[in-house]
């Protein structure tokens, strides 16, 4: 009996980790397709053709192209495979550990400078394929929102340790835009900025233009 319970126990534990490996794969596999081929012109089975694995195991892994666009942007975000709220993100963690609000911007900038190197090519993405798709539109808009929802909350964690010099929904609202992959897009891939040198500019001049 006990040597039936261990066998289930092990066939279970194996089955989840081939389960995540293929789900891995197929997450890798649709954003190089999406880059290459753009939203309109990737299909699921491409996608599985190109991940080693049966159609059907990407609709039961990350649902339908949508969904899985979706998770491509969220993972993009996160640094995960999946979407991960704010507060358990460890860079969110860093920036609220730092006790100077320079060392905040820096911990941020340096985060999102991550970020947007995965973020820019699916945006690429969606850019070109939102004004015929009403769901990727809605997706960007949401994203966006709650950016801004999140740089209010930046903004407040830094009106506590150091005076502003505009109001914090305006300091808010200015760090949304900056760090937008829109100007990443234009700063770092079309006018070839070093990373590091977008990220000290971030810092740089979130520090001169936010902090009194």
């Amino acid at each position: 009996m006990g040597e039936t319970v261990k066998r289930k126990s092990y066939d279970s534990t194996r089955r989840s980790v081939s389960s995540r490996a293929r789900r891995r794969r197929i997450l890798e596999a649709a954003s190089a397709e999406f880059v290459e081929r753009g939203y309109v012109g990737t299909t699921m089975s491409g996608i599985a053709g190109r991940a080693g694995v049966a159609l059907d195991t990407v609709y039961t892994l990350v649902g339908r192209k949508t969904a899985l666009f979706r998770l491509l942007v969220e993972g993009a975000i996160s640094g995960e495979d999946q979407a991960v709220v704010a507060d358990q993100r460890d860079y969110v963690r860093a920036v609220q550990a730092e006790g100077t609000a320079e060392g905040k911007l820096l911990v941020y900038a340096r985060a999102l400078c991550r970020i947007q190197a995965r973020l820019a090519p699916l945006l690429t993405v969606l850019q070109q394929a939102a004004g015929a798709d009403e769901e990727l539109a809605a997706l960007w808009l949401e994203i966006a929102e709650r950016r801004a929802t999140n740089m209010l909350r930046l903004a407040a964690d830094l009106a506590a340790v150091h005076p502003l010099r505009v109001p914090t929904d305006q300091a808010a609202e200015i760090i949304w835009a900056t760090g937008s992959t829109e100007l990443y897009q234009l700063l770092v891939q079309q006018r070839h900025w070093h990373p590091d040198v977008y990220e000290q500019w971030l810092a740089d001049t979130w520090g001169r233009t936010l902090l009194s």
